[in-house]
């Protein structure tokens, strides 16, 4: 079952999440949000990669107010992380915040969450509401005996209620845990459980290596599930290195389209020229382009010049040469260090074809 073709479609400013709409792809600023001008520079790198929603955190009053400034220099909705402090989730809303990111465990009672929520509901602002395993209530950690996909749910629900109480089901969920396998076991659980549209994540993943494989797999299993309306892939290391990632995972699972695809071969003792540098220079160069085609980088006789035509434009290597390949026909031969301009040269001129 698509559990996401069924949950409620809400907006986060322009951006639709949930209702069967095309899951969203989010990073998080690691910049001060007091330092304005860092973070938007950050953001507009994060725009050109793809991102769709950003989150900022807010602990303070400077970067509440600094949320207005932020906002007023990006194209793309901003959600206000919050934690501590619920006055910071109101003061995040009254400076323009196009949603804000809440554990109502941690603002201070359940008083505290009916206020942000109060204000929330009157400015018509979307709340994630947020648990992670890290988080997870100490009386759930001994009913269950630990820390339990039952356990996130079940804390996740309640915090829900907390923000219906007022009223409210502009709501996003988020459960997340840095293992992956309690992970996907609370996202089927939670899924089962709700309409509302749910975040998805595998929380402090790690580094951009090991981080990147950690989320393919978790993220991976739970949106081929059906399960999950927007993403984020939590690295440490550059944010545009989350979005990198997401675009890739949505793309191979065929939950988005567009941007180039590149396969290459993984090389042996038969490769003869630079294949490893030459598939790396393509993948970075490839960015740029809004193609929904597929490039690919082979390196000997054996596979390359069949795998090459099965792409839309591929380059294959011999001793010291290669050829060019496009639409299932070899176009040229040349020299090796012809064969990164030549791809280049065809794919700044694709449209023309």
């Amino acid at each position: 079952m698509a559990y996401r073709d069924h949950t409620k479609k809400i907006y986060v400013g322009k951006v639709p999440i949930g209702g069967g709409s095309p899951i969203a792809i989010q990073s998080m600023t690691n910049t001060r949000t007091q330092d304005a001008a860092a973070t938007i520079a950050q953001i507009h790198r994060l725009e050109e990669a793809g991102c769709e929603i950003i989150r900022c955190t807010v602990p303070d009053a400077e970067a509440a107010a600094s949320i207005a400034v932020i906002r007023r220099e990006i194209s793309i909705p901003l959600v206000a992380d919050i934690h501590f402090d619920y006055k910071m989730a109101i003061a995040a809303m009254e400076n323009g915040a196009d949603a804000i990111r809440i554990n109502p465990g941690n603002i201070g009672g359940r008083e505290k969450v009916l206020e942000v929520a109060s204000c929330a509901k009157e400015r018509q602002v979307p709340i994630r509401v947020g648990v992670n395993s890290g988080s997870l209530e100490k009386e759930l950690v001994e009913k269950y005996g630990g820390v339990t996909p039952e356990g996130l749910v079940e804390s996740a629900l309640d915090k829900v209620r907390m923000v219906e109480e007022a009223g409210y089901d502009n709501i996003v969920i988020s459960i997340k845990s840095s293992d992956v396998l309690t992970c996907v076991k609370a996202h089927e659980l939670l899924a089962e459980k709700t309409l509302y549209p749910l975040h998805v994540g595998i929380t402090e993943a790690g580094t951009v290596y090991g981080g990147n494989i950690k989320s393919a797999v978790g993220l991976g299993i739970i949106l081929y599930e059906g399960i999950g309306d927007t993403i984020r892939v939590s690295l440490s290391g550059d944010p545009v290195e989350e979005i990198r990632t997401a675009k890739q995972i949505l793309r191979d699972l065929k939950l988005r389209t567009g941007g180039v695809e590149v396969t290459s071969c993984p090389t042996c003792g038969r490769t003869k020229i630079d294949l490893i540098g030459l598939a790396n220079e393509v993948e970075k160069l490839v960015q740029k382009y809004p193609y929904n085609i597929k490039v690919a980088v082979m390196g000997c006789a054996v596979n390359g010049p069949g795998e090459a035509k099965e792409a839309d434009i591929g380059i294959a290597g011999g001793d010291g040469e290669g050829l060019l390949i496009k639409k299932g026909k070899v176009v040229r031969k040349m020299p090796e260090e012809e064969l990164l301009g030549a791809l280049i040269y065809e794919l700044d001129h694709w449209e023309d074809n």
